[in-house]
């Protein structure tokens, strides 16, 4: 399996799965993916219909990663998904599915169900791809006696995932950037309370969108990447992206009983990550009949597929909301479906994106390219703070069921895509606890809480508040390197 840029530098470039691994953007700017999609045949879905979380992930894996011994593959995804590490809220028995269905009931006709993503030690789906990407650091870096410096930027869970992945890993350090005071208490807590030494917490003085420019401009300063051996975890690293591809297809199988049936799936988005994942499980054959992005206030995505235009919101037309992890105006990973979108013309993306850095944005809707949007099964909608509490109210009393905010947005606008007989999967984004102000003004009563995390927020918080500088952040990290 090769990968290539979508930005086309280097034409004729191929890399290898471990050679992307510990990066993050081509040296062009752009994002790796493959050169072709894997194909999955009728007969490889029957036989991983019944597999374990760890065994599926190690098939779907292997189609991407050909690079890495079979034997030590199946013992990272084996290492990786295992019922210890996502027990957080279930019981051993739940567990052990690591994402388990639960079917909420019929809406018009279409069953509605939610893939439970958020089991793990952070409480958030992230974790489903970040606890691996931490083990494949390992076993990179070990295999090869070489450090790793991974700088971040978070909106709430990304950073908290990786940070949980990656404590106490040999040679590696994490530097995390977030937004000063736009992150709800536990999300801070969980990041700010780590005392691990390989960690650091840099909280910046803006929006999230201030912090991702500054690991982009870090990623581009391709000397002081180099010799301070950056790499990433965002969402923008190929390794995240296709270990959330499996889950789609463990919630397939879950919501099916033979593979002639269609499934649809809704993605609450903000970076596009996650339904990038949905995205490539359908262009490798998985019956996707919808893939349903839902956004909050912030909306740049779904102003995209009703419209096809895609303008980014300057940082004061960027909303502080209620399910913060989606306020994001700039998605990180919008380029690798635009690739796709454009029949693979690295030379048309550069050009847009260009447009995206130059002009804000660029319009897609008079070019034809964007009829083509519904031809990958795209569709989406929006929600609001006051559908966001409508929608959590009514799921906890019609279903008893508490979910979080950005999962309220996921089934708020999945109702609006429900189709009759066609199975509706909403990704479930973090569980309750992570947002318990909302929670409280919706149904009037505390979160559920795990025991683990009993005091969370009265721990003592270890991080350094820096501006929304580069040359800042690049200070930091040279004189916390030592090196």
């Amino acid at each position: 399996m090769n990968y290539l840029s979508t930005r086309g530098a280097g034409a004729g470039e191929r890399h290898t799965f471990s050679e992307i691994l510990l990066g993050g953007l081509a040296k062009d700017g752009g994002l790796y993916l493959p050169a072709d999609y894997p194909r999955v045949t009728p007969d490889e879905l029957t036989r991983w219909r019944t597999l374990p979380y760890a065994d599926l992930a190690f098939e779907i894996l292997s189609k991407f990663c050909d690079d890495i011994p079979a034997d030590d593959l199946r013992a990272l995804t084996g290492k990786t998904y295992t019922a210890a590490t996502y027990c957080n809220v279930r019981d051993d028995e739940s567990a052990a599915q690591i994402t388990p269905l639960k079917t909420l009931g019929v809406e018009d006709g279409a069953p509605l169900s939610l893939l439970e993503l958020s089991n793990g030690p952070t409480l958030a789906f992230k974790d489903m791809a970040m606890q691996l990407i931490g083990n494949l650091f390992e076993y990179a870096l070990a295999k090869h006696g070489e450090t790793l410096n991974i700088l971040g930027a978070t909106s709430g869970d990304t950073g908290s995932a990786a940070e949980y992945a990656m404590r106490g890993k040999k040679g590696i350090r994490v530097f995390m950037l977030s937004p000063y005071k736009k992150m709800s208490a536990f999300q801070t807590a969980q990041m700010y309370s780590l005392q691990d030494p390989n960690i650091f917490n840099l909280a910046v003085q803006g929006v999230f969108d201030d912090a991702q420019d500054i690991v982009k401009a870090v990623s581009n300063d391709h000397a002081f990447k180099a010799k301070y051996k950056i790499g990433t975890v965002n969402s923008i690293n190929w390794a995240r992206v296709v270990a959330q591809v499996v889950y789609y297809f463990k919630g397939y199988f879950a919501a099916t009983k033979s593979n002639a049936e269609r499934v649809s799936f809704t993605v609450p988005s903000g970076n596009f990550g996650n339904v990038c994942a949905g995205h490539i499980a359908r262009m490798m054959g998985l019956p996707i009949e919808k893939l349903v992005v839902a956004t909050n206030e912030n909306d740049v995505l779904d102003e995209f597929f009703r419209t096809g235009i895609y303008r980014v919101r300057k940082a004061a037309e960027t909303y502080h909301t209620s399910s913060p992890s989606m306020d994001i105006s700039k998605a990180s990973n919008f380029e690798r479906f635009v690739y796709d979108l454009l029949g693979r013309d690295p030379a048309r993306v550069l050009q847009l994106f260009r447009d995206v850095e130059e002009k804000g944005g660029f319009d897609l809707a008079a070019s034809g390219d964007f009829a083509r949007v519904k031809e990958f099964g795209f569709v989406s909608g929006s929600s609001s703070h006051d559908t966001r509490v409508d929608t959590i109210r009514d799921v906890f009393q019609r279903y008893d069921t508490m979910i979080d905010t950005h999962t309220a947005d996921g089934v708020k606008v999945a109702r609006e895509h429900l189709q009759p007989g066609i199975p509706m999967i909403v990704l479930e984004t973090a569980q309750p606890i992570k947002f318990g102000e909302t929670i409280r003004e919706a149904l009037l009563r505390e979160p559920e809480r795990p025991a683990a995390f009993s005091g969370l927020e009265s721990l003592p918080q270890r991080f350094e508040v820096v501006p929304a500088d580069a040359q800042r952040v690049k200070d930091f990290i040279v004189a916390n390197t030592g090196e």
